[in-house]
């Protein structure tokens, strides 16, 4: 196991995290939307509002848990946003609670101790944790020094040789811990921040990150898709959890998929949420990723986004609500770039669609280095794999969870398997 994630704690990771601001879940889709627009991931962590008993108590990690509902993505804001009935009154949809959107989970998040070790947190996420809650310390500047072979009075354990062994008490603060604890401040911890501390320490990880991802099993073939030719809306029906994000493909005549695009909680961040639900319920889904020209067939494009000048494409009227306009529908009104105004009608010279509608993708034999920082220069949550020989061809995606995995997978030499001897690397 490489000792960069021994010697250093998810402390280490929190230096320069802003303090977490509670969102709630009796708060609007329309301040859903602008908190997402202003967060830092795809992505914002809801709570149950402190009842008038717990707002004199002191809340333990426990009680904290109670009231985490989960994470709500761009995704199902749009999906929601998409209904009947949201289509034809889009102010009350925008009105309307964020405890009937999000989709209740609260296994998605666990707080640990600043001091916990960093290959402690990182087994918690393989485990489907998205979130670390760290309570934010007074004076910490990270680890200066490598732990010693005591931690927290422990012997250090490999968790690799035992996999039934139980992952040290995290949620309780070391008395050996020197920096004081401020429990009523927290800082929150995604994967995108854990895979941003890795791709600062590859050189503690080698051979590693020069690897090719499909040498580390990292690709996985699960992946959701859906044809072009189906409606869009279909992506709304039951979007996948990891990642949030579905394929939209065309089939080859042997079977194949040839990737197109992707509908996706990433590339929906930036967007403007009203546009795109309108397209998700009316458009097929190649028409979603490709785009439409403002020239096609205006009739058939109604009423669909608020006027510019709001905030994440929600603009206010005088009353305080949203400001309605007409407006055709194109790529570049949900956030996806230029389009060529050249073209008389969708599908001739689809190559001409070139911009954030183009999927983020990789090939197989992309080293583990190359396929992070894409997914960290985009801030995307995953990256699409192709076939080496041919870019179009989709074999599966990475993702935050696929990368964990491959990092943290104990490895075996050619010379140990010969010799019949199987251990982790140091």
């Amino acid at each position: 196991m490489a000792s960069v994630f021994v010697y250093h704690v998810v402390g280490d990771l929190t230096v320069g995290k802003p303090e977490m601001v509670e969102f709630t879940e009796n708060e609007t889709v329309e301040a859903a939307i602008r908190a997402i627009g202003e967060s830092t991931e795809c992505g914002i962590v809801v709570w149950k509002r402190k009842s008038a008993v717990q707002m004199g108590l002191i809340e333990n990690a426990e009680m904290r848990h109670q009231r985490f509902v989960g994470i709500l993505n761009p995704l199902d804001i749009v999906a929601f946003l998409a209904k009947e009935d949201c289509l034809k009154d889009q102010e009350k949809a925008l009105k309307t609670p964020v405890s009937e959107v999000i989709v209740p989970d609260n296994t998605l998040l666990k707080e640990v101790d600043p001091g916990t070790r960093l290959i402690d947190a990182l087994e918690i996420m393989r485990q489907g944790v998205r979130r670390l809650l760290v309570p934010k310390s007074i004076g910490w500047k990270g680890m200066s020094k490598r732990f010693s072979i005591l931690y927290n009075g422990k012997w250090l354990k490999n968790i690799d040789s035992n996999p039934n062994i139980t992952i040290p008490n995290i949620n309780r603060s070391s008395p050996s811990t020197p920096t004081a604890i401020v429990r009523d401040k927290y800082c929150c911890l995604s994967r995108e921040d854990v895979i941003r501390f890795l791709i600062g320490c590859l050189g503690a990880l080698a051979p590693l990150p020069l690897s090719s991802i499909s040498s580390l099993g990292a690709i996985n073939p699960n992946y959701c898709s859906i044809q072009s030719s189906s409606p869009a809306i279909e992506a709304a029906l039951k979007i996948p959890r990891e990642p949030s994000a579905f394929a939209v493909v065309d089939l080859t005549p042997d079977g194949q998929h040839k990737i197109l695009g992707e509908i996706s909680a990433s590339k929906l961040w930036k967007c403007d949420y009203l546009a795109a639900a309108w397209a998700l319920a009316n458009l097929s889904a190649g028409q979603f990723v490709t785009g439409v020209e403002d020239n096609v067939s205006s009739r058939s494009l109604p009423d669909l986004v608020a006027a510019p000048g709001g905030r994440n494409g929600v603009a206010s009227g005088s009353n305080g609500g949203p400001l309605i306009r007409q407006r055709t529908f194109s790529s570049r009104s949900i956030g996806f770039l230029n389009h060529n105004p050249s073209s008389q009608s969708f599908g001739i010279n689809r190559s001409m669609y070139r911009g954030r509608s183009v999927p983020l993708a990789c090939k197989a034999t992309s080293s583990l280095a190359a396929v992070m920082a894409q997914m960290l220069s985009h801030r995307a949550t995953h990256v699409w794999v192709t076939e080496t020989e041919n870019e179009d061809v989709l074999v599966g995606l990475v993702g935050y969870a696929d990368i964990l995995a491959a990092v943290t997978r104990p490895r075996t030499a050619p010379n140990q398997v010969a010799n019949g001897t199987l251990k982790s690397d140091e």
